[in-house]
């Protein structure tokens, strides 16, 4: 059994431990495999694994990836963009992919909704909110997420879905949630003034049991998946 196999079978085994732990139907929670970094190889292996979901940061890499496996004849897959946007590279970004987990302007996300062909399903949107204020890290503020979300949610050829977030790295396990929790509320709030979301996209490899007790419905999982990640490579 190769190592990209075990290693989802292992992912997936405590994604399903983790759900019934904190009170949640096992299939409440997908998996989405971040391949960044990896060549095509790698994600075959996870395709031939049953993996069929893929989030991709870097655009080039990501499109070069879904040319090569639509190539190789491999099945249906769900592409997922998760990196930072830019206004230039809106087009193919609507044109290749399914989901867009990182629309933290409403520039972008308009130019996203009038670039997306015609005839393809609407592109399945999360706003990416900087939960824990760092200056560093990309995001809208949280008390600017519902002006936004309201305007995303009325733009054709777009599905406004739910929230993202990549909290500031926490060691203990009740940080982890503290800060899953603040996204959380944030969700539940959109909800309840009348916006249809379904989605939390939180949780990375060393914090996904924590995003999973505070409300996950997507885990972005890289390392834990492909292994160590070489950036001199990407």
């Amino acid at each position: 059994m190769s190592p990209i196999r075990q290693n989802l079978q292992a992912i997936t085994a405590t994604i399903v431990a983790t759900t019934q732990e904190s009170g949640r139907q096992p299939d409440a929670v997908r998996l989405l495999a971040v391949s960044k970094t990896f060549g095509p190889e790698a994600v075959q292996e996870a395709v031939a694994a049953g993996q069929r979901a893929f989030g991709e940061n870097y655009l080039q890499e990501g499109l070069d990836k879904i040319r090569a496996l639509n190539d190789a004849g491999a099945p249906a897959l769900e592409w997922h963009f998760i990196g930072p946007i830019q206004s230039n590279k809106t087009r193919p970004i609507a044109e290749h992919f399914a989901w867009v987990h990182t629309v933290e302007r409403e520039k972008i996300a308009a130019r996203l909704s009038e670039q997306r062909p015609a005839g393809m399903a609407p592109l399945q949107i999360c706003l990416q909110v900087n939960i824990s204020g760092e200056a560093s890290k990309s995001g809208v503020a949280p008390e600017e997420v519902a002006a936004l979300a309201h305007k995303v949610a009325t733009l054709p050829n777009l599905t406004l879905r739910g929230l993202m977030a990549i909290p500031e790295p926490a060691v203990e396990f009740a940080q982890q949630r503290a800060a899953f929790a603040r996204l959380r509320a944030l969700y539940e709030q959109l909800r309840a003034d009348g916006l249809a979301l379904d989605t939390l996209s939180m949780g990375m490899s060393a914090d996904m049991r924590a995003a999973i007790f505070e409300g996950a419905t997507i885990v972005r999982v890289g390392s834990a998946i492909f292994g160590a990640r070489n950036y001199n490579k990407a």
